[in-house]
This record gives structure tokens, C-alpha cells and sequence, in this order.
């Protein structure tokens, strides 16, 4: 009785405990003020309340860029030589892509079995919102793509957390001090020294967690009418659900098969990370603290070092399932008929497109909003989605980061982890 109760005690005085008494609270407060006030004051607080948020993921945002590079570089030149990145590399590429295709195909599968869009009556949607939205995929194109993935100032890519443009210049970095030897020991080991200090920083800033996942749910909750939501898109909220539930007992399904019973510890690590992911619908807001927990599992840090930020910009599993299923959905509302070569080559066209935006507010609504453009589906049926899409983005930021705990510890299982379980003990 006293264990249970110990244990109880500890749940509630652990991170995942208070971010979760947080998210109902922040429920709560919304939700009342919601019914009392009137909705300039509603949007008001909203917009005060919501800065406990931007504060917190501020604070993990000024960690990212100096953690990536360090922990990047010193990780590389662990490995030691190009042989050895390109190897892991490609191991990491593969799984990224196929996971992504798997996705991609769970949201066109639902969409189509389900269909949600189909004689759905919407009033008021909000053009505004789209335009803005909508606005912002004239960037989105094959050249872009490629400029954005070489970085043109490091300093610049540090300034703007451009994880993928930091990614290429540090394995630049690392692979050429790799090749140095042991003249460069003594920079590789101030590095070494600097990530560990980054990740001291990171045990503070998540003390911060709770308020600001507190503050995110009560903005939300104060502007929105939480039953009206639920009657108008119970279709669409309920397949969208089923969806990405699918996405993560596959997910966590395959893990069970290269990890075995360490699955199980996976998990219970990485709860912490997915609550704050879920809460604050940021999956960059947990990059310090998974890394942190990774290498607690027994990871090798050159493994999540280097695994974790190519991940971010090319494993987003939540939202490529999101991207099908919200693309056809509009269809489905137009009645704009799509065949199943055309959908394939849609789900082609997201395959690409969604590789270059990390880091763009709204990513997924972005390339829905281009792919629709793309084929002839009404680009301001994004209006459509964006009452809902913030508690969608909630299922989405967590399941991106589930997608890549898994594939960064897979990856390093299959690199030689044998000592998994006694790095975990320590």
C-alpha cells in the first residue's frame, strides 16, 4: 500500500505529473472563462495568457542551436570518418522515407474509408487566417528546397534554429576535424564540455514546462467553444483520431520488434517529452530533453547527436499523416473528385515538399495549402481546418516525436548498441 502511494506521490511530483495537472487546469480556467466573459475580453486574455507559452518555448529555442552544433560536432568526430556518417546517414534516411510513405498512406487510407469532408455544412470560416497561411507557400518549391538546405551564414542558420542548415554545416565541421586527428583533441573536448553544459541548462528550462503548457491550453480554451467544436467536426476530429492511433500502435508495434521488451522503458522515458509535445503543440520544444532521455536509455550520444536533428527536419510522421488526410478532406468538402493516381501522386508531391519546412509556424497547413494548389483543390478550404487543426497539432507534435525516439533508438541498436541496458543502469 505504501509503494502504491509513494508511487502515486511520485508520478505527481515528476515533470509528466505536473503537465498533465497543468493541461487540466489550463482546460479548466479556459473553459470558465470562455462562458463568463465576452470574447474581446476572452481574446484579450487569451493573447496575455498564451505569452507563458512563447516564454517556454523561447527558453528551449535559445538552447537548440549551440546544443545541435556541439553535440553534432563532437558526434562525428567520435565516428570518426565519412565512411561511417554516410553509413548511418543512410540507414536513417531509409527509415525517415519509408516511415513517412507509411504515414502518408495511413491518412489516405482513412480519409478515403471514413471520408470526412463528405455533405460537411461549415459556416463563418475564417478567410483571414487562410490568406495568411496561404500566403506563405509561394516558397514552397523544388529550388527553395534545395537553397534551404544549405546554409548561406551559420551564424544566420544559429539565429533562425534552422536545424537542417546547422545539421549540414556540422557535419562539415565534424567531419573535417575528424580528419585532423589529435591535433584538434583539445576543441572536440571543449565542445564535449560545452553540450554537457547546454544540457544542464535544459533540466532548468523544463521547470518551466508545466507554466507554459498551462498557459497554451487556457488560451486556447478561452477563444474557443470547446462543445461547438466537438459537434461541427466530430467526423472529421474522430477519423483524424483513428488515424493517427493506427500510426501509433504501428509504430510502437515496430519498435516491440527491434527492441524487444526495452520498448516498454522507451516509453516510460519519453512520456515526459510527449506530454510537453502534446501540451504545447511544439515537437521542438522537447528536442533538448529527448536527447537527454535518449542518452539515458543507453543511446550513444554520437548516435543521437547526429540521428535527432536530421530527424526533426525529415521524420515527421504525425504530420505526414495529417498532410493526406487534411488535403483530401478539402477535396471531399469540394466535391472535387480525385482518382487514385492522382491521390498517389499527391501523396508523392508530400513526400518532397514536407522535407524543407521545418521550422515553419504552421508547417503542415503550409503544404496542404501548396499540394491543394497543385491540384486544382480550392486553396482557401485550408479555412476549413483551422478551428480544429490546434488540437490536431497536439496528436501530430507528439507523435512526430514518438516517431523519432524510436527511430534514433532503433538506428543506434542496429549500430552496435549491446550495452543498451548497462548505460541505462548508470
Amino acid at each position: 500500500m505504501d509503494k502504491i502511494q509513494n508511487q502515486k506521490k511520485s508520478f505527481f511530483s515528476g515533470l509528466t505529473g505536473q503537465i498533465l495537472i497543468a493541461m487540466v487546469l489550463g482546460a479548466t480556467l479556459g473553459i470558465i472563462l470562455h462562458n463568463m466573459i465576452s470574447l474581446e475580453a476572452a481574446q484579450s486574455f487569451s493573447t496575455k495568457i498564451k505569452m507563458l507559452a512563447t516564454i517556454f518555448i523561447r527558453l528551449v529555442q535559445m538552447i537548440i542551436s549551440p546544443l545541435v552544433f556541439t553535440t553534432l560536432v563532437v558526434g562525428i568526430a567520435k565516428l570518426g570518418d565519412i565512411k561511417t556518417v554516410g553509413r548511418i546517414g543512410g540507414k536513417a534516411l531509409g527509415w525517415f522515407f519509408t516511415a513517412s510513405f507509411i504515414s502518408l498512406l495511413i491518412g489516405l487510407f482513412y480519409v478515403n474509408v471514413l471520408q470526412p469532408g463528405v455533405g460537411l455544412k461549415l459556416d463563418n470560416v475564417d478567410m483571414a487566417t487562410a490568406s495568411e497561411v496561404t500566403g506563405k507557400t509561394q516558397n514552397l518549391s523544388f529550388d527553395n528546397f534545395v537553397e534551404h538546405i544549405v546554409p548561406k551564414s551559420i551564424i544566420e542558420a544559429m539565429a533562425t534554429n534552422e536545424i537542417l542548415q546547422i545539421v549540414v554545416f556540422s557535419i562539415f565541421f565534424g567531419l573535417a576535424a575528424a580528419s585532423l586527428g589529435s591535433t584538434v583533441k583539445p576543441i572536440i573536448g571543449a565542445f564535449d564540455k560545452l553540450s554537457h553544459i547546454v544540457l544542464k541548462m535544459v533540466n532548468y528550462v523544463m521547470n518551466f514546462a508545466p507554466i507554459g503548457v498551462f498557459g497554451a491550453i487556457a488560451a486556447v480554451f478561452a477563444v474557443r467553444d470547446a462543445q461547438e467544436l466537438v459537434i461541427t467536426y466530430f467526423k472529421f476530429f474522430g477519423s483524424f483520431l483513428i488515424g493517427i492511433s493506427t500510426l501509433w500502435a504501428l509504430l510502437i508495434a515496430v519498435g516491440y520488434i527491434f527492441l524487444k521488451g526495452r520498448m516498454t522503458e522507451l516509453l516510460k522515458r519519453i512520456t515526459g517529452p510527449l506530454a510537453i509535445a502534446f501540451g504545447t503543440t511544439s515537437s521542438e520544444a522537447v528536442f533538448p530533453k529527448l536527447t537527454e532521455e535518449l542518452e539515458s536509455f543507453g543511446v550513444k550520444d554520437k548516435i543521437v547527436s547526429f540521428m535527432l536533428p536530421l530527424g526533426y527536419s525529415f521524420n515527421l510522421d504525425g504530420s505526414m499523416m495529417y498532410m493526406t488526410f487534411a488535403s483530401i478532406f478539402i477535396a471531399q468538402f469540394y466535391n472535387v473528385h480525385l482518382d487514385l493516381g492522382t491521390q498517389m501522386a499527391m501523396l508523392l508531391v508530400l513526400m518532397l515538399t514536407s522535407k524543407g519546412i521545418a521550422g515553419v509556424p504552421r508547417a503542415s497547413l503550409v503544404v496542404v495549402a501548396a499540394t491543394c494548389g497543385m491540384f486544382d483543390i480550392p486553396v482557401e478550404g485550408i479555412a476549413l481546418i483551422l478551428p480544429i487543426d490546434h488540437f490536431c497539432d497536439m496528436f501530430r507534435s507528439a507523435t512526430n516525436v514518438l516517431g523519432n525516439a524510436l527511430a534514433t533508438s532503433v538506428v543506434g541498436q542496429w549500430e552496435g548498441n549491446n550495452d543498451l541496458g548497462s548505460a541505462s543502469e548508470n
